[in-house]
């Protein structure tokens, strides 16, 4: 098999589907919701600091964009000190920001203080069309004009005879966006006037961003609804009088449950919130995977009947929150491969979040691909890293992480089946996942970086 240095691989000795792994899991903060709190510093006078930051390489990211835009960052065990006072720029990096999509939610705070903002088309992982028309309209219904070429977007918000600044009005968004939700969110709530958004996503991200900003001086209402009303300050930045305290990572732990439910004969997943898990937990239940569940820590045990005897799911569709997350589809589809029976899974977010169907298929996988968003998945299926059943041969042991999530996935095939296997890709899957090979190691399995 071909390795590439230039990009990191994992190398997985699988455990040939026998439930080895034991321990502790410690859930980090929230991606998703530190990453939004980085950008809304941007709002703030003075400096701000954020609490249970995953050192992840999308976190990185963002750190180097605030302090390309001429911010202060400082980052030590976990806490993130961020002053947006020395900004002198509106420009966001064109190269950071074409890879990772959530550099977008920068536009808000960045247009919402200086009236400006220049971008690139944003970019990240490759599962779907994820268009940003619903930022531009926003942002357009708030007063600014919107400039843009195939590359790029300019936002002026203190352009034209009315052109002083965003002005409250009413947004329905045509289908639900946590981007789009968060971004005009912080966007108005330094404009002038009442903005309501309606049709909002409710995921406890936002939720968290959200409720620390009001404790330093933002009005918002109906946060974790589908309509939010947010009284802008007209001009009047926050005052930073509590840290941000970034909450579990849902999808985190959600991801290492689905793990343990096929690979571990005892797991705790310890600092998750369950609550924020319902519908995994849920169908992990239905499946017949024996939890715990304890306020901050959900724990499988005696999780020794062979994984054969779990129930498939009749029909699994992702949905925005509280529904089952886009995020745990691919994790999702691994753990149906093993249980007995046909599964269905449609996927009604990302049109383009199935691409790791080919990887699990040719290392013994029974899926069949029924259009782009559905697949049925027949089990129980073994996986083997000897399998060769693609018409040029090649051995089912090189797998890629096609994205984040499905990145995880394939680790996770990789851990049920039989023989060596390389994951390729692994920089996507640090995007989400802090040391996964440390973590994975401390557990038992037989991971290394290369």
């Amino acid at each position: 098999m071909t390795l590439h240095p230039s990009k990191p691989s994992f190398v997985i000795h699988g455990l040939a589907g026998e439930k080895k792994l034991h321990g502790t899991v410690k859930i980090n903060g929230a991606k998703n919701a530190a990453l939004k709190a980085m950008a809304a510093a941007i709002l703030f006078d003075g400096p701000v600091k954020l609490e249970n930051v995953p050192d992840n390489a999308d976190v990185t990211i963002m750190t180097e964009i605030l302090r390309r835009l001429g911010a202060t960052v400082e980052r030590k065990n976990g806490i993130i000190t961020i002053d947006s006072t020395p900004i002198d720029s509106t420009d966001i990096d064109f190269k950071l920001a074409a890879n990772m999509r959530a550099s977008v939610v920068l536009t808000g705070p960045l247009l919402g203080r200086f009236n400006k903002v220049s971008f690139p088309a944003p970019g990240g992982c490759v599962i779907g069309a994820r268009p940003i028309d619903l930022f531009l309209e926003g942002y357009k219904k708030m007063g600014a004009t919107v400039d843009e070429d195939k590359c790029s977007y300019k936002i002026d918000a203190a352009d034209g005879v009315k052109g002083d600044g965003l002005k409250g009005t009413e947004i329905f968004f045509n289908k639900q966006t946590v981007g789009g939700t968060e971004t005009l969110m912080m966007a108005a709530v330094l404009a002038k006037g009442k903005t309501v958004l309606k049709n909002c996503a409710m995921e406890p991200e936002i939720v968290n961003v959200a409720e620390w900003l009001n404790a330093c001086g933002a009005k918002i209402k109906g946060v974790g609804t589908p309509t939010i009303e947010i009284q802008g300050t007209d001009g009047q930045l926050l005052s930073p009088k509590k840290p941000f305290i970034t909450i579990p990572d849902r999808i985190e732990a959600g991801s290492f449950l689905i793990l343990g439910a096929l690979c571990a004969e005892d797991l705790t997943i310890k600092d998750c919130e369950p609550r924020h898990m319902g519908a995994a937990i849920n169908f992990l239940q239905k499946s017949g995977v024996p939890l715990e569940i304890k306020k901050s820590s959900i724990k499988i045990v005696k999780n020794i009947a062979p994984s054969s005897l779990l129930e498939p799911v009749a029909d699994l569709r992702t949905h925005e929150y509280p529904g089952f997350p886009t995020d745990l589809q691919a994790p999702m589809v691994v753990f149906l491969t093993q249980t007995n029976g046909e599964s269905r899974v449609f996927e009604t977010i990302y049109e383009g979040r199935l691409k790791y169907v080919d990887d699990l298929n040719k290392i013994g996988a029974s899926i069949t691909t029924i259009n782009p968003r559905e697949i049925s998945i027949q089990g129980p299926t073994p996986f083997d890293a000897s399998v060769e059943n693609s018409a040029d041969g090649a051995s089912g042991a090189e797998l890629c992480a096609h994205d984040i999530r499905a990145g995880f996935a394939v680790v996770m095939a990789a851990l049920l089946g039989k023989g060596e296997f390389v994951v390729s890709n692994a920089q996507l899957i640090d995007r989400g996942y802090e040391r996964l090979e440390e973590r994975l190691r401390a557990l038992g399995a037989e991971i290394e970086r290369k």
